[in-house]
């Protein structure tokens, strides 16, 4: 991979991509936008700069036994496709059984946060986060449901309007077991 650009560098490309629409990056309204475009995607895209497992490094041994679904729902998703850094916006919804060790809540909500503040597909962002879990914290079974409304599709191209992608990722014994995956299901709605 190539040196990574400086600020100032992706100031000057935000200058150029002003240029190109047409816009004049010296008039007043515009002069700071390209310091105020690459703050926000220092914001955006964060996840970058985090390590997704340890995020769920602290972990806690199961309390009183508790063996049944531990399921975090309409956890905010925002992040950006891939293809036309638009954004998408949606939630999520992670579960997963225990096996020995749990996590703090707020961790699940936080490494959803880290996946989803990089480029990437639905899919892909989907199947990250589940295969984390599963890594980290190696419990019995891990869901994760992502519904999603990409601005790719609603603001660009076809212009629909509330369409949504829902995407998901099963493993261990939430995909082999049909009556599990079925309340959870029940629990989300």
């Amino acid at each position: 991979m190539a040196k990574k650009p400086t600020k100032a560098d992706a100031e000057e490309a935000v200058r150029t991509l002003l240029a190109y629409i047409g816009e004049d990056p010296q008039r007043e309204g515009l002069i700071d936008t390209p310091k105020r475009f690459v703050n926000a995607y220092d914001d955006w895209f964060m996840g970058y700069r985090e390590n997704p497992e340890a995020v769920l490094s602290t972990t806690f041994e199961e309390v009183e036994g508790y063996d049944d679904i531990v399921l975090l729902k309409n956890i905010r998703v925002e992040s950006h496709c891939e293809h036309h850094v638009a954004p998408l916006l949606g939630t999520a919804h992670v579960a997963y059984l225990p096996s020995d060790r749990v996590v703090g809540l707020s961790k699940l909500a936080r490494l959803v946060d880290t996946f989803s503040k990089r480029l990437q597909s639905q899919e892909t962002l989907t199947n990250q986060i589940a295969n984390t879990i599963d890594k980290v914290l190696k419990p019995r079974g891990v869901a994760v449901i992502i519904d999603a409304e990409h601005q790719c599709i609603t603001t660009r191209g076809i212009h629909k309007d509330e369409v949504t992608c829902v995407t998901r990722c099963f493993l261990g014994e939430f995909k082999t077991d049909p009556r599990l995956a079925d309340r959870l299901s029940r629990l989300i709605a």
